[in-house]
């Protein structure tokens, strides 16, 4: 009776933790989404595949703030499951310090190369001044999509998760609203969906911070000295989200190209479409793995082996159903998600992307268990581990599968790329949590 309820009680930690994790990451998915569909519908296919050639940035910037946010998260948890106040108060000033310094940086570099960032991205003379325009404003408030996401990723560690939640509903909100204003009333195009997602994050940064100067927030800002060890650490623990979110932006980019070469400007209104659907999945088992990792970290830091063990074996189960859900819906509703983005589009772009898009899905059921292992490895800090899946998946399996696939198959083996890699890297994350049992993880 006891161990039931003890199991009844961590599923509902598991759920308050992942539910709003999920839907937070829903919604950050969501601003890239709008933006899509408001200058698909209302801007046109050639500013559609604009925006698609910037995201590779985008995801950068999101990477980057994963680099610091999910090492900080963990450390934090560790200390919060130890009692340590002061040292989880010093860990988050010097990491929010950190990424401030941080986002001045990308800024200065990108604007000063802006033009050859945009060609590096694979802008043709048709979409090179809109991919510019994009780009310039998107990079003028990088700095506040790295705070705010950092601090809602923290915010839940906090023990506030449907705070979080609240901040990036709000700023989703303001998204929509400014898409409509600036892209459809006030016909700005590109430009107008780009101003439209930055405000959001300001938006959602301001509503963050408030929080930490609550008395009610169990973190606050302390005086601290730059301490090169901690920075490192939250560094050495972020680099495998870091590269799950860089590898998105990565493969748009590898993908972008070989579609130009093989399809063109075309092939990529219809991976523009498929990029927006894949990055809410993807999202979605991020969504589920940052649920896990601060119960992950913080059972870590209390040795409490046996509670992790079920941790992981509820999110396992949690993974496998919601795959299946999104292979089901994608598959079931596949017109109706294409004509979102082109409606009015001409026949066999429009047949053409609903037939791709399906033969893409199938990856949607196997990418869910890459990202938690790697995720799982992450929050009790075991980064060398979590780093090789990364890796793996992001850049070693990828390139073989798209460069393998499309030789064999042409534009069709495109599509089937993903699938290929992702079933290459399940086989090494699943052997390296084999050849590690749990108990050793955590010594």
């Amino acid at each position: 009776m006891e161990r039931k309820l003890e199991k009844k009680n961590l599923r509902k930690k598991f759920l308050k933790y992942t539910i709003p994790s999920v839907c937070a990451m829903w919604v950050y998915s969501l601003y890239t989404i709008i933006d899509g569909i408001f200058v698909g519908r209302f801007v046109g296919p050639t500013a559609l595949a604009s925006v698609n050639l910037s995201m590779p940035f985008v995801n950068f910037i999101f990477a980057s703030s994963m680099l610091f946010s999910t090492g900080a998260s963990t450390i934090i948890a560790i200390y919060l499951g130890k009692k340590d106040y002061k040292k989880a108060n010093e860990t988050f000033t010097l990491n929010l310090i950190s990424i401030i310094i941080f986002s001045l940086i990308i800024l200065i570099f990108s604007l000063l190369n802006l033009e050859k960032l945009a060609l590096f991205l694979g802008a043709t003379p048709t979409t090179l001044e809109m991919v510019k325009e994009y780009l310039k404003i998107i990079i003028s408030f990088n700095g506040f999509f790295i705070v705010s996401y950092c601090l809602e990723v923290i915010v839940k560690t906090d023990g506030f998760p449907y705070f979080a939640i609240i901040g990036v509903c709000l700023s989703a909100l303001t998204n929509i609203f400014l898409d409509y204003i600036f892209v459809v009333k006030l016909n700005l195009g590109v430009a107008g969906a780009a101003y439209a997602t930055g405000i959001s994050q300001v938006i959602a940064c301001i509503f963050f911070l408030v929080h930490f100067l609550r008395k009610n927030s169990t973190l606050s800002f302390v005086k601290v000295t730059f301490d090169f060890g901690i920075l490192k650490r939250i560094l050495s623990i972020g680099v495998p989200d870091c590269i799950t979110e860089a590898s998105t932006g990565v493969v748009l980019f590898m993908f972008n190209q070989i579609i130009l070469r093989h399809l063109g400007e075309n092939g990529i209104v219809t991976y523009s479409i498929i990029s927006y659907v894949n990055t809410l999945v993807l999202m979605t088992m991020i969504g589920i793995t940052q649920g896990m990792q601060p119960l992950s970290s913080y059972y870590y830091g209390k040795e409490d082996t046996d509670t992790i063990k079920k941790l992981l074996k509820m999110s396992f189960k949690t993974v496998a159903v919601v795959s299946a859900f999104v292979f089901i819906v994608v598959i079931g509703f596949s017109e109706n998600i294409v004509n979102v983005f082109i409606k009015g589009a001409d026949a066999e772009l429009f047949n053409y992307s609903v037939w791709s898009f399906k033969i893409f899905s199938t990856s949607f059921l196997v990418v869910g268990y890459n990202i938690l292992i790697s995720g799982f490895f992450a929050s009790i800090e075991k980064p060398t581990k979590a780093i090789i899946i990364s890796i793996s998946r992001g850049l070693v399996t990828i390139v073989l599968s798209l460069f393998t696939m499309t030789a064999l198959f042409n534009d069709t083996g495109i599509w089937m790329a993903t699938l290929v890699s992702e079933l290459l890297c399940i086989i090494i994350s699943f052997g390296i949590l084999k050849l590690n049992p749990l108990k050793e993880l955590l010594n």
